[in-house]
C-alpha cells in the first residue's frame, strides 16, 4: 500500500492544518475554533522553563518542533514521511509556504502559510526516520513528543519500549491518539486489548509517572466545506 502521508494533498493539508490562520482554515461563524491551533496546544501541556534537549516524533511538517524551539536548546523532529519532513525544512529555510487548498471538485486555490513568530528555526534538525526502529546513536531529551503517532504505527508497542530510553529522569512526556486504530496502519493483533488509556498506563506505569489526561480536539480541512473534527487523547507523563 502507497503511504497517503507521501502525497501532496495531505502535504498541503497538513501544512494549512500546521500553519494556517483560522480564516484560512474555516470561514464560518460559529465553527469549531475550540480545534485550532492544535500543534501549539499540546506543546504548551509540558512544565514551562528552558531545556537542553526536545524531541518531535511523528513531527509531520514541524509546527510542533517550531513550538517546542521557543524553550530548548536543541529540537529533533523526525517524520516517516519524505514529504512532511522536506516540507518541514523548507518552512525551516524560508519561514514561509505556498499551500494549494482545495475549495471543492477539483478547484485548487493558493495561499501563503508562515512560521510561527519569535520561534527558533535554527534549533530545529529535520529528518526522516521510523518511530519503531529509531537510530541507536539519538541520545535522551528533557521533553518527547508523540502526536497522534501510535495509532499510525504497524507496531506501536516498539515505541512505547523505547520511550523510557528516550526520555531524562524527570524529563516529560506528551502522547496524544485519537485512538483510530485501524488495520490498514496497525494489525489487529497490535491493537491495545481494550482502551487505549488503559493501555498506556500498563505499558508505561513501570517507567513513568502519569501526570494528566485530558482531550484535545483538532481540525483538519479537506475542502471549503468538509472538515475532519477529531478529539485526541491527551496524556503527560514524567519518567521515574
Amino acid at each position: 500500500m502507497a503511504n497517503i502521508y507521501e502525497s501532496e494533498r495531505l502535504r498541503d493539508e497538513y501544512l494549512l492544518f500546521h500553519y494556517g490562520r483560522p480564516e484560512q482554515i474555516h470561514g464560518w461563524g460559529g465553527g469549531p475554533d475550540r480545534a485550532l491551533d492544535f500543534p501549539k496546544r499540546i506543546v504548551e501541556r509540558f512544565s514551562p522553563g528552558l531545556v537542553d534537549r526536545a524531541l518531535d516524533l511523528g513531527c509531520a511538517v514541524g509546527r510542533s518542533a517550531f513550538e517546542m524551539s521557543r524553550l530548548a536548546g536543541e529540537v529533533v523532529a523526525i517524520d516517516y514521511s519524505h514529504s512532511f519532513v522536506e516540507a518541514g525544512i523548507d518552512m525551516q529555510e524560508r519561514g514561509r509556504c505556498e499551500v494549494s487548498r482545495l475549495t471543492e471538485g477539483s478547484l485548487l486555490e493558493s495561499v501563503d502559510v508562515h512560521a510561527p513568530a519569535d520561534a527558533r528555526p535554527e534549533c530545529i534538525t529535520f529528518e526522516q526516520g521510523d518511530a519503531m526502529n529509531l537510530r541507536a546513536d539519538l541520545g535522551d531529551f528533557d521533553r518527547v513528543l508523540a502526536a497522534n503517532l501510535l495509532c499510525r504505527l504497524r507496531a506501536p508497542a516498539l515505541l512505547l519500549e523505547r520511550l523510557p530510553s528516550l526520555v531524562r529522569l524527570g524529563g516529560e512526556l506528551v502522547l496524544t491518539t485519537p485512538c483510530t486504530w485501524l488495520e490498514e496502519f496497525t494489525p489487529r493483533h497490535y491493537w491495545p486489548p481494550g482502551k487505549t488509556l488503559e493501555w498506556l498506563k500498563m505499558e508505561l506505569g513501570g517507567s513513568f509517572d502519569l501526570l494528566e489526561e485530558h482531550d484535545e480536539p483538532f481540525l483538519i480541512r479537506e475542502t471549503a466545506r468538509k472538515f475532519q473534527w477529531t478529539v485526541a487523547l491527551l496524556t503527560k507523563w514524567r519518567r521515574t
